[in-house]
């Protein structure tokens, strides 16, 4: 492998492409939603797309990099590669890189902000200073328990509710309600990578949310979440009227399977791994199924 090729393969590995289901679910919920109420618009859910992906990548640069300079990336670290802490990539340029990323949110900003008015201003803004201030700055959010309502609100009520809002200008209840299923198993995500994590995290002084519940309390967060992801779809059909066909999204359930068990039965963190990989894919397949259901239904 080339030089080139390896930095190329180095800076993938940096993005984390299997996170970006994360970002790309609210949006697809957001704009099925809105082609279900007869508002869609094509260029602000593009434009709603690449904001959300561009804030993803910055923050998992941003983690890459003061998670190495905080210390808890570790040399025996268990989990993907951390481009940072493996020297693939100097720290330095991980964080003119998050820098980069970010200017390239804020300049896909501009145009929702035209076309959504100061909403958007305020929810950029937030989003910005959040994917840093997810673990650098003063005060860490995933360093003080935080993560988790993060997750929730960024990549549940805030990313679905904004990709409508910029296509309806309004936020129905029912908008809200999708929002709360993304973001639920959006942050499944997140307690699949804390609880793998949970021993080096506690040694680091990092205390995520897993480390203050324990491995027990996480397991109950776990489901507990996937429960709320999954009871979404049916209170939208029986409460507000969504297509029948929106329950196609249960059919990611049956993915959901074999993370959960792994969640349930593993304490070994390499065993865990692929709890992370597999909650990942469940928030993308529903997120796509929930969609099309609303979408076409």
């Amino acid at each position: 492998m080339s030089r080139a090729s390896s930095r190329a393969s180095a800076w993938v590995q940096a993005v984390r492409p299997r996170t970006l289901t994360a970002a790309a679910a609210p949006v697809l919920v957001g704009a099925g939603l809105a082609e279900a109420h007869g508002v869609f618009a094509l260029f602000p859910v593009l434009a709603a797309f690449a904001g959300a992906l561009l804030i993803q990548i910055a923050t998992n640069l941003a983690n890459d990099y003061y998670d190495f300079v905080r210390g808890a990336d570790a040399s025996d670290r268990v989990g993907p590669v951390r481009v940072t802490q493996a020297g693939l990539i100097p720290p330095g340029q991980v964080w003119w890189g998050m820098v980069a990323v970010l200017v390239a949110a804020a300049s896909v900003g501009v145009y929702l902000v035209a076309v959504g008015g100061w909403p958007i201003v305020w929810i950029g803004l937030a989003s910005l200073l959040c994917a840093v201030a997810y673990t650098g700055g003063p005060y860490p959010l995933a360093y003080h328990g935080l993560g988790d309502p993060f997750v929730f609100v960024f990549f549940g009520l805030i990313a679905v509710g904004g990709t409508y809002w910029v296509q309806g200008l309004a936020v129905p209840g029912d908008v809200l309600l999708a929002g709360v299923g993304v973001g639920a198993l959006s942050t499944a995500i997140l307690v699949a990578n804390n609880l793998r994590d949970l021993e080096s995290d506690r040694s680091a002084g990092k205390r995520t949310l897993a480390v203050r519940l324990g491995r027990n309390g996480s397991r109950v967060e776990y489901a507990a979440l996937l429960v709320v992801g999954f009871t979404v779809p049916v209170l939208g059909v029986g409460v507000y009227e969504w297509p029948a066909a929106g329950l196609i999204a249960l059919i990611a359930g049956g993915a959901a399977a074999s993370p959960l068990i792994l969640i349930m039965t593993k304490d070994d963190p390499r065993e865990l791994i692929p709890a992370l990989a597999g909650t990942a894919r469940v928030v993308g397949l529903y997120g796509l199924l929930l969609a099309a259901g609303l979408a076409f239904g």
